[in-house]
């Protein structure tokens, strides 16, 4: 899956918008919920060198909201590195180079989807 693609995917399948919160970086875009505006996905273009690839031309990339148990065997994956730019222990940058199974990247980003969606509160129990 390409970029072109992902961005697609994700405006057919969620609802929400790109969002571009940075002028100095216009190819940066942000989906967020529509209720708490949390961001589920940020894609973005990296440099190779900066994901611990060789060379330094770019490859695009989404950073995904992620369990902490998977995130260890996930980076083990071609195509699945560090977050780059947010924290590691919770989030995963993802090539979207067409490395990793377009399967694959759905169901992360479902996972990123869920766990940043807004909480629902309990109702009051009668007594």
């Amino acid at each position: 899956m390409n970029r072109g693609q992902f961005k697609q995917y994700i405006l057919e399948t969620y609802p929400c918008e790109a969002n571009h919160p940075w002028i100095k970086y216009p190819n940066n875009e942000v989906f967020r919920h529509p209720g708490n505006r949390k961001w589920f996905a940020l894609v973005m273009d990296v440099p190779k060198n900066k994901l611990g690839l060789a060379g330094s031309d770019v490859i695009d990339v989404v950073n995904l909201k992620c369990d902490p148990i998977l995130i260890g065997s996930l980076r083990k994956e071609p195509g699945i590195f560090p977050a780059y730019h947010m924290n590691k222990a919770n989030w995963i940058s993802v090539a979207l180079d067409g490395s990793v199974p377009d399967e694959l990247i759905k169901m992360l980003l479902d996972m990123s989807y869920g766990a940043t969606a807004p909480k629902r509160k309990k109702k009051a129990k009668k007594s």
